[in-house]
């Protein structure tokens, strides 16, 4: 049972560790801290993707700023209490991590499989530059009843087809996890800088049931 949830909801990410680490919280005696990991675009841009590692997989009291490292994992959330709403935080668990020497210009830095379920009616638009977008939340299943709410957005063609999703549907997602800036407005004189995390779906499909 274990093993085939976790099938479904697969990342590995790869590039330049881009902070220290920062207490999570602690689980039955095991703490599980946070750091960034600076993964290399096409473009000469870069997604600062949050992950989340136990200190049983990493000395958590080493600085490892600036080494190379290759992270496998799930991409997972929790909602966060602030400003008297909810707050959907995402951020890689990883499960094996593993330091390499080099990045080959051919490595896959980036990427993510998602096995999940429309959760909440696409939301389909056309940029001012007539570019098609479709935004997808998908909701991924874990072990004991849980679930991770996954932001994705599709392009062009994607977009239509995902425009014509029903919630409850089942879809699997091919793509990478992208970081992108936004400027949230406090109130009438405040503004702040944030940063959201989502799935850049380069392929989707529906499931049908009797595929399962």
């Amino acid at each position: 049972m274990t093993d085939k949830v976790i099938e479904n909801n697969q990342v590995t990410v790869m590039g330049e560790i881009a902070s220290g680490f920062t207490y999570s919280h602690e689980i039955f005696g095991e703490g599980f801290y946070m750091m960034d990991v600076r993964c290399k675009r096409l473009s000469e841009s870069y997604d600062t993707i949050p992950v989340m590692v136990s200190e049983r997989l990493m000395d958590v009291t080493a600085d490892y700023t600036g080494e190379l490292i290759c992270v496998n994992g799930q991409f997972r959330s929790y909602n966060r209490h602030e400003e008297r709403k909810n707050r959907l935080v995402l951020s890689v668990f990883a499960r094996e991590v593993s330091f390499v020497d080099e990045m080959e210009e051919s490595s896959k830095t980036n990427q993510i499989f998602l096995d999940g379920y429309i959760c909440k009616e696409p939301i389909y638009r056309k940029t001012p530059l007539g570019r098609e977008i479709a935004d997808l939340l998908l909701a991924v299943n874990r072990p004991y009843g849980k679930s991770d709410y996954i932001p994705c957005i599709c392009w062009g063609r994607n977009a239509r087809y995902a425009n014509n999703f029903k919630v409850g549907e089942r879809c699997a997602v091919w793509g990478r996890i992208q970081s992108r800036e936004y400027m949230k407005k406090l109130d009438e004189e405040n503004v702040e800088r944030r940063v959201a995390f989502e799935v850049s779906v380069s392929k989707l499909e529906l499931i049908a049931e009797d595929e399962m």
